[in-house]
């Protein structure tokens, strides 16, 4: 067992290797092999204990703090890509999302699926609302459903735009919006306003063309960003957007990367945001300037994936 970093990075490439990063130097330290498929999506848990890994179809869960190339435990009820995995905040249940067209949650402290939500299009982007009791997805068809977990049903559905594959939802850290990212480099904002019951309702905000490609990613910053609010969108034109949520103006253009963008993720207070393109690189970006300062090279195909835990080992609920 080696000492557990403070900061964890990692990246997954279509190399078929997962790569932890010294985020400050930039040396790679681990190299998982994957040899079943290429990985889509990367998440680290709310304790820094475990990395998963959104495959095809399944998700493998490796240990952070360990030299095993063996994934502690696998997920397998998916019959497709898995495209979204995430935590619940204190890490009991994980929620993952596929182009197979269904929603699953998984308690982690008991095996096989707990539940199963069908979303009749093949599932792109799920995001957890704060409240811990919403599940928002977005498929293939341009539809946005909200799963209300408590009644076990879905208590919403809109569609942004027919026809039209929506990639990426984000929420914002206090549930006061929303933002889809979908095929033609449109994003869509609303605010979510908290109904009678527990359903969520959405109030059209703002409509931004953010990019003439797609948009593969979009990600609103976090709370330890405040008071600045952006918004960042990652596309197939080759560059990061960072948006001024208030009145979402364009802040800063990120045009360092080659090729398309796929990924990026914050770190906990916004100063720095990574990002992962299929130039094989990943690249860490500071806030201030909008200049790459570093980056993470050792990937030999394209890099469509990073994960980034630098905050304290659990948020709270």
């Amino acid at each position: 067992m080696s000492h557990q970093p403070s900061v964890i990075l990692a990246t997954a490439s279509y190399d078929h290797t997962i790569r932890f990063w010294e985020a400050k130097s930039g040396r790679c330290y681990r190299t998982i092999q994957y040899p079943d498929s290429q990985v889509n999506r990367l998440e680290i848990t709310p304790d820094k204990q475990y990395l998963a890994a959104a495959g095809n179809p399944h998700i493998r869960l490796f240990e952070v703090n360990s030299n095993s190339p063996q994934p502690v435990i696998s997920y397998d009820s998916h019959t497709n890509n898995v495209m979204a995995v995430g935590f619940q905040c204190d890490g009991n249940w994980m929620y993952s999302g596929s182009e197979d067209g269904t929603v699953k949650i998984w308690d982690l402290r008991a095996p096989g699926c707990q539940r199963e939500y069908e979303s009749r299009a093949a599932v792109n982007t799920v995001v957890l609302h704060p409240n811990q009791t919403e599940l928002i997805s977005g498929d293939q068809n341009g539809n946005i459903r909200v799963w209300d977990l408590t009644a076990n049903s879905c208590s919403c559905e809109l569609v942004p735009e027919v026809d039209t594959a929506v990639r990426s939802l984000t929420v914002m850290w206090d549930g006061s919006l929303v933002v889809a990212a979908n095929n033609n480099g449109t994003c869509y904002v609303w605010r979510l306003l908290r109904g009678n019951q527990t359903m969520t309702n959405f109030e059209p905000l703002h409509k931004l063309q953010a990019h003439n490609g797609y948009i593969l990613k979009c990600l609103l910053s976090p709370e330890f960003c405040e008071p600045h609010r952006y918004l960042a969108t990652a596309s197939s034109d080759h560059t990061v957007k960072i948006w001024n949520v208030d009145g979402f103006t364009l802040e800063k253009t990120l045009n360092e990367h080659r090729r398309w963008v796929w990924d990026c993720v914050f770190s906990v207070d916004g100063a720095y945001l990574i990002t992962a393109s299929s130039d094989s690189t990943a690249r860490l970006w500071t806030m201030a300037t909008g200049e790459a300062i570093r980056v993470y090279e050792g990937h030999h195909k394209a890099t469509v994936c990073c994960a980034l835990h630098d905050g304290a080992e659990t948020s709270p609920c």
